[in-house]
């Protein structure tokens, strides 16, 4: 997608992968809005690092960027000794795979790597294929973003204003996104609309990146605290609510998405507004048989307590009817302590929506009632059992 750069419109991805040096290039997520800034990760410990701390952040992009990590860290090897390198590259899957225990891709995503691997004689053709094998992934997540955008945007009339929760945009993908591919498609169609983007505390990913996202591709939107979604679903001002998810099961149908996405699903089931969840093939879990084995993350508590922004030099305050305009130079950036001081916390970092809060999975492949996952799974790239 584009960003705006110095008054002109420039392409980026949110993870690519630079050959020569074998490094990583990422958009760090954690500056935006206020800064934008490509960070390059020299080893698949640091890569590992940057996932862990959401540098980058989103089902696609972990996944991509761990793809890309195990093939950094099959490329690191010296020698041509294949049971050393093989003992290696297992360490790399095991760091990578512990970044960010809730989400599938990465796993999915290495698993992709490893087998493309296995048709490598020596340690030099292995890792060659590694890193094809990861290209491979990220332009697949492109293409399966590509065809979520063409199977939503069905599901978006003129008029409508459509919910979303944290962010599922291009930042959590390698480009387009999943919830919000359906919105750029109809944008491109020429369609009008009107997205409310939750702020989706405690990380803000709503008001920080998805805004943020939409404002660079001028989409209608605002900003809502995680609280008023019910307000205005009894008011009848959401028509759609279109979610992302980090884990999704195949068997089931339950989904794991960020903290607040299971409360919207309630809400929008109670108000019946339809309730849509937007996945690439790679957020599919096929093995798990209940949401309630989904190892849900515990982040710091210092996320719940407190707050990341940037400091701007005190001005005047504006009138209530001018919208206040952000300084041209971002101010330093600063965590700020919001709660009792003495006061602990507990950060799930996700939660798991039923089945039967959700009117469909919007798939690659066409959309489907979460219940029909198993049933498809053939057409769901469901692998065969080993």
């Amino acid at each position: 997608m584009n960003v705006m750069i110095r008054g002109r419109a420039r392409p980026y991805r949110t993870v690519s992968f630079h050959t020569a040096n074998n490094e990583i290039a990422l958009i760090d997520q954690r500056l935006l809005p206020h800064q934008f800034t490509i960070l390059q990760t020299r080893d698949f410990r640091q890569t590992a690092r940057a996932i862990t701390d959401m540098v980058v952040r989103g089902a696609g992009a972990i996944g991509a960027t761990a793809a890309y990590g195990f093939a950094q860290g099959a490329r690191s090897f010296r020698g041509s000794n294949l049971p050393k390198f093989s003992r290696h590259t297992k360490t790399v899957y095991e760091l990578l795979k512990a970044a960010r225990p809730t989400a599938v891709d990465p796993v999915n995503a290495m698993n992709q790597v490893r087998l493309a691997m296995r048709a490598g004689e020596t340690v030099e053709e292995q890792q060659a294929l590694a890193l094809a094998a990861a290209e491979e992934f990220a332009r697949e997540d492109v293409r399966h973003c590509q065809d979520l955008g063409r199977h939503g945007a069905k599901l978006i009339r003129n008029g409508m204003t459509v919910l979303t929760h944290c962010n599922a945009g291009w930042l959590a993908f390698v480009d387009f996104g999943s919830a919000t591919a359906p919105l750029y498609t109809a944008q491109a169609q020429g369609k009008t609309f009107h997205v409310l983007c939750d702020e989706t505390r405690p990380r803000s990913q709503g008001a920080t990146l998805t805004a943020w996202e939409l404002a660079q591709q001028g989409v209608s939107h605002q900003v809502i605290a995680d609280n008023a979604a019910g307000h205005l679903m009894q008011r009848g001002k959401i028509d759609l609510v279109i979610v992302g998810s980090d884990r999704t099961l195949g068997r089931t149908g339950e989904v794991a998405n960020k903290i607040g996405t299971y409360t919207k699903a309630v809400l929008a089931h109670r108000h019946g507004i339809p309730f849509y969840v937007a996945i690439p093939l790679s957020t599919i879990d096929w093995t798990l048989r209940s949401g309630l084995d989904i190892p849900i993350e515990e982040r710091d508590a210092s996320e719940v307590l407190g707050a990341w922004g940037t400091l701007e030099t005190p001005r005047a305050q504006p009138r209530l009817s001018t919208p206040r305009k952000p300084p041209k130079r971002p101010g330093r950036r600063a965590y700020v302590r919001v709660a009792n001081p003495t006061s602990g916390a507990l950060n799930p970092g996700f939660d798991v929506t039923p089945p039967e809060l959700i009117t469909g999975i919007i798939t690659p492949r066409g959309i489907f009632p979460p219940r029909q996952l198993w049933k498809r799974r053939n057409d769901l790239g469901c692998p065969p059992p080993r």
